[in-house]
């Protein structure tokens, strides 16, 4: 990691080092791609009021998250099939995010399964869930999330139905997937990344192992997921998950005003305000232009985490100004994980972690608990 000073460095390196269909899966976003770009642009419009003269010596980036004490606001998002980005992907991911102090959140589509990472970590980690047709698995989900001693439910409400991502198609990750000879070629020309894959507990989704009567290939679980997001997923089945799930619930991707008072009247400990990264309604508001009215909303009624284009501290401390309690971070850290396996992520925290320390003594605030609309320039 010599060398790397930004998030967008190890993105470069994990570029070179990823096979493009899994760099391309993780980096690209839906249809024409205008929610991925306005979730950056517009977070990049919001600009710091500069104070000097003023003691920040005693600063301090630790703070609360869903009742749990964490190093800085920070959280890791579910990524989907990370564990193809370097071999056991997740449980490395996962170790770097607790030596960091910072929570982790297991993913549904995860290439390592919860009892791999459970096995592999010292403290337990957030599970992401999709609830899908076979509430029977879900439930099985939900079942294995408790028995790992998962400390919080990530409910992702925004994938009824999949957006199209051109660029997965044209890679060959779409469903069916189509392994073209142009796939191998750019694999074969990655003997390291190659090599990871092969060490690594587990090649397909490992949540799903077994469940297919025995099925293991990649195809074949790709079609069955494809055939599983449910298009009549309604707050009901939010009740019915309350009422096996006795832990933190949160509740991933609300954009709008009224789905936030749906949520907190549904018991959610928190919700996130997530477009999910730009890759389901192209065309949506970007995350960062939706939060300021939802924690209007409901700010005082459940806790406001937020998602979408994170790629520096100064975006934490943007997205912390207009009111989140807290974020999580997708690409930011994959790319570190492509990059350089657990070393890569825990620099992507570092990063993050120094320049929000780094914007905090420039915007004259010593605490996490100070940061406020007074630190913007603008309202």
């Amino acid at each position: 990691m010599k060398g790397v000073t930004c998030i967008d460095d190890l993105r470069e390196l994990a570029r070179r080092r990823v096979p493009r269909a899994f760099f391309g899966y993780a980096n690209t976003g839906s249809y024409s791609l205008s929610t991925l770009r306005a979730n950056r642009e517009d977070m990049g419009r919001i600009r710091f009021r500069q104070r000097v003269l003023r003691d920040v010596s005693r600063r301090d980036t630790a703070t609360m998250m869903l009742g749990e004490h964490v190093a800085l606001p920070v959280a890791l998002a579910p990524i989907g099939i990370g564990g193809m980005q370097h071999g056991d992907g997740e449980i490395l991911a996962c170790r770097a995010a607790q030596a960091a102090g910072v929570p982790y959140t297991l993913g549904t589509l995860a290439i390592c399964s919860i009892e791999d990472v459970a096995a592999a970590v010292e403290k337990p980690f957030w599970f992401q869930l999709y609830v899908m047709k076979d509430r029977g698995f879900a439930r099985s989900l939900v079942e294995r999330a408790l028995v790992a001693r998962c400390s919080a439910l990530v409910l992702t409400v925004d994938l009824q139905v999949a957006g199209q991502r051109h660029l997965d198609i044209k890679n060959g990750l779409s469903v069916p997937p189509s392994l073209k000879l142009g796939n191998l070629v750019d694999m074969a020309r990655r003997p390291l990344w190659a090599y990871g894959i092969l060490k690594g507990r587990r090649r397909t989704f490992g949540n799903l192992a077994g469940h297919l009567s025995g099925e293991e290939r990649l195809k074949a679980l790709a079609e069955w997921i494809a055939h599983q997001f449910d298009p009549t997923l309604s707050w009901a089945d939010v009740d019915w998950l309350r009422s096996i799930w006795p832990g933190k619930l949160i509740i991933k991707g609300i954009l709008d005003t009224e789905d936030a008072r749906l949520a907190a009247q549904a018991g959610a400990d928190a919700i996130v305000v997530s477009n999910h990264g730009g890759r389901q309604l192209d065309g949506a508001p970007s995350s960062i232009s939706a939060l300021p009215r939802i924690v209007e909303a409901v700010g005082s009624d459940v806790e406001v985490l937020f998602d979408g284009g994170i790629r520096s501290g100064q975006d934490v401390m943007r997205a912390l100004a207009l009111g989140a309690r807290g974020c999580l971070i997708g690409r930011a850290y994959i790319y570190g994980l492509g990059a350089g396996g657990q070393a890569g992520v825990a620099t992507a925290i570092e990063i993050i972690r120094r320049e929000l320390d780094v914007t905090m003594a420039l915007c004259g605030v010593n605490r996490i608990e100070e940061i406020d609309r007074t630190v913007l320039a603008e309202p």
